[in-house]
């Protein structure tokens, strides 16, 4: 029998569920068997909120370590949550079509955010969904929580919540089936986070090449380069993981078009772009940033797409956003 592929995951519920789809489609194309190897992470022991504990890569830095020391071949990342520097070594070897990119809302009753009476209690530990929370539901107050997704909606069905803040995508891949009531958030009016929705499988530099061929057949372009757009973005602005920022691309063929926002803490102020460009260098070259020629030849549309984000976080940088995500930062 062959040896099995060793993908190390976190040893939360969602995160094994997610694992278990890459692991059940990495063994259609590998040929071999994947077999979970669960590593329990700092964000995993600590249950303090993640604004104080620090809320970038606190969920990636153990598995990483695992799996720089060899403990496990590869690892499944929610990508929202994966910090943008790679450390050396290591690679993210595939981005698997994404999922729903959407924030939803889960109350009893299916009461809109907005029309919920004064005083209800909303649960969420993300700076980007608080303030959000704030613009859409002011009257409302936000509750910091954390856990997984069943204590989170058990807390809305006991009535010591009114409602929670939820990823679409991790409650189709648990396959969460709830009486409670769901409103989706559309993300023309409620963005989400870099990445959301969307895996990273990551692996070492040096990993076998027939590993790497395999992870390879996994990668879904169309998300690689929406992803690398908007965490290019989060990187240009250097807020970190947990900054009130959102930013979501869709690719059309080789045009990207991109919705960014970065938010007050208090949901008062926000700066915001919506910017569809084609991916051909054009864009890049007439701004100044990067080599417009390499771009132009169509030989690298993840340097185009990286480029693209970097110089939509200059725009926003330009009409003050540093001031909201160094505010964040110091409260």
């Amino acid at each position: 029998m062959s040896t099995p592929i060793r993908l190390g995951t976190r040893r939360s519920a969602l995160a094994q569920a997610q694992s278990g789809h890459v692991a059940a489609a990495l063994e259609k194309v590998a040929g071999r068997p994947v077999e979970l190897v669960p590593i329990t992470s700092e964000g995993d022991t600590n249950r303090a909120s993640l604004s104080e504990i620090g809320g970038q890569g606190i969920f990636a830095t153990r598995l990483r370590e695992a799996l720089l020391a060899g403990e496990c071949d590869l690892l499944v990342h929610s990508l929202k949550d994966l910090p943008t520097a790679i450390p050396e070594g290591l690679v993210i070897a595939a981005t698997p079509v994404r999922e729903d990119a959407r924030d939803v809302a889960i109350t009893r009753d299916g009461i809109p955010l907005h029309e919920l009476p004064p005083g209800s209690l909303i649960g969420t530990g993300s700076p980007r969904r608080i303030a959000q929370v704030r613009r859409r539901a002011p009257h409302a107050r936000v509750v910091d929580i954390r856990g997984n997704v069943d204590s989170r909606l058990q807390r809305v069905a006991t009535e010591e919540l009114d409602a929670v803040i939820l990823a679409a995508a991790g409650l189709s891949r648990l396959g969460a089936d709830s009486p409670l009531r769901r409103e989706e958030l559309g993300l023309a009016e409620w963005p989400t986070a870099p990445g959301q929705g969307a895996l990273a499988v990551e692996t070492r530099t040096d990993a076998a090449p027939a590993l790497l061929a395999a992870l390879a057949e996994l990668d879904d372009e169309a998300t690689r380069v929406a992803v690398t757009v908007e965490r290019a973005i989060l990187e240009g602005l250097d807020a970190g993981c947990q900054a009130p920022m959102a930013a979501h691309a869709v690719v059309s063929g080789a045009s990207v078009r991109v919705r960014t926002v970065v938010y007050a803490a208090d949901g008062g102020r926000r700066i915001g772009l919506d910017v569809t460009e084609d991916l051909n260098g054009e864009y890049i070259h007439r701004n100044g940033s990067g080599n417009g020629a390499d771009a132009a030849d169509g030989a690298d549309p993840m340097h185009a797409a990286r480029e693209l984000g970097l110089t939509v976080a200059r725009r926003l940088l330009d009409q003050g956003a540093a001031d909201l995500v160094s505010r964040e930062h110091s409260s």
